[in-house]
């Protein structure tokens, strides 16, 4: 698969989780980001704010038509890397909490490099005794992060004895995408275990017509997307910001969150390329 048909596709997924009509256009020279009101955006937790870049092109997501409103401002004059790049955004947002950024990889079929190691990865139910007790050794942040127990697929696993040291699956997202967790124990990492999982849960995802997505925050789980074939095609955080400062624009309290009517006129107004 070639990858303008990846970058398509990632689009597809991103804009229908955007929650509000908008696609991915090509950037204007003064660059920016396309800016949306979306209370409903799946891009980020409720009430924070969403950007992703796929290519070169990037949207984002606001809570409301003021915090639209202060984005847009914002980010007017980045580049579409910049639009995902944190310290820039602090250095011009009033940014309280950040989750990411973490890039973004896609794979096609054709690109695809098994890593099998000669390894014998099994198939577990997401309950089975062995795969919670390495959840719980990997501790609840890592197990949060890795997204294992939120995996709608079968949990491709190793063993060593009769323990689970390595586990990966995925859950189907919208858009025919299958995105992937993967989660090795701390005493067993550094030792392509991840590969091999992880090259189990891609084939079965290949296997059901379904376009593998990893997000990767960290190098070690960048490099096993690499290995595997995948390509980084963009990134994605959300940011928790401050108070909008409300006299900048002339809106009163009670617009906070913005009317559909007003949603609907923002959308059009803060489509920046």
């Amino acid at each position: 698969m070639a990858d303008d048909l990846l970058l398509l596709r990632a689009r597809e997924l991103w804009a229908e989780l955007a929650g509000a009509p908008v696609e991915f256009c090509p950037p204007a020279p003064s660059g920016g980001a396309k800016v949306v009101v979306a209370p409903g955006s799946q891009l980020c937790p409720p009430s924070w704010t969403g950007f992703v870049r796929i290519g070169d092109a990037a949207l984002v997501t606001a809570p409301s038509v003021q915090a639209a409103r202060m984005v847009d401002d914002a980010t007017k004059k980045m580049t579409h890397e910049e639009v995902v790049d944190i310290a820039r955004l602090r250095a011009v947002l009033p940014v309280l909490d950040v989750l990411g950024p973490a890039s973004l990889f896609y794979l096609g079929r054709e690109d695809f490099l098994p890593a099998h190691g000669g390894t014998d990865v099994e198939q577990l139910p997401i309950g089975d005794r062995g795969l919670a007790a390495l959840l719980a050794l990997a501790g609840e942040e890592e197990a949060g992060e890795s997204g294992l127990e939120d995996i709608s697929s079968p949990a491709f696993c190793l063993r060593r004895g009769d323990a689970v040291v390595a586990a990966a699956g995925y859950r189907s997202w919208p858009q025919s995408v299958a995105h992937l967790s993967v989660l090795v124990s701390p005493h067993y990492r550094g030792r392509r275990l991840a590969r091999a999982v992880a090259s189990a849960a891609v084939a079965h995802a290949l296997g059901a017509g379904l376009l593998p997505q990893w997000r990767a925050r960290l190098q070690p789980s960048q490099r096993v997307a690499g290995a595997l074939g995948f390509h980084e095609l963009g990134a994605q955080l959300s940011v928790r910001l401050g108070d909008v400062p409300l006299g900048r624009h002339g809106n009163d309290a009670g617009q906070r969150r913005g009317s559909p009517a007003d949603c609907a006129a923002i959308g059009q107004s803060l489509r920046v390329w």
